[in-house]
């Protein structure tokens, strides 16, 4: 399991740690991950993901998985979040037509 939320594509950057006398050492930082449960109204189910808390917010301002999923860039997503925004998608094609 990688280091890398699954909506926003956030994962571990690298740095430096310096010293007081200027030592450099290398570090990494990591992303704030959660396991969340997030419940899809258009395909009335729980979906499981390990997001960042900043993209819990994110989901959250934009009304729920279904908005989000909508408005996010395909090339961001994992491959579990793009299969559920194909889903979420088809499924509302039907309900309009």
């Amino acid at each position: 399991m990688s280091r890398m939320c699954e909506l926003t594509g956030k994962a571990v950057l690298t740095g430096n740690n310096v010293s007081h006398a200027n030592n450099k050492t290398k570090r990494r930082f990591l992303p704030n991950l959660v396991n969340v449960t997030l419940m899809s109204e258009a395909l009335n189910q729980n979906v499981r993901l390990r997001i960042s808390a900043n993209a819990l917010r994110s989901v959250e301002h934009r009304g729920g998985l279904d908005a989000f999923l909508a408005k996010a860039d395909a090339a961001e997503l994992s491959q579990r979040a793009r299969l559920l925004k194909k889903q979420i998608a088809k499924k509302a094609a039907e309900q309009v037509a």
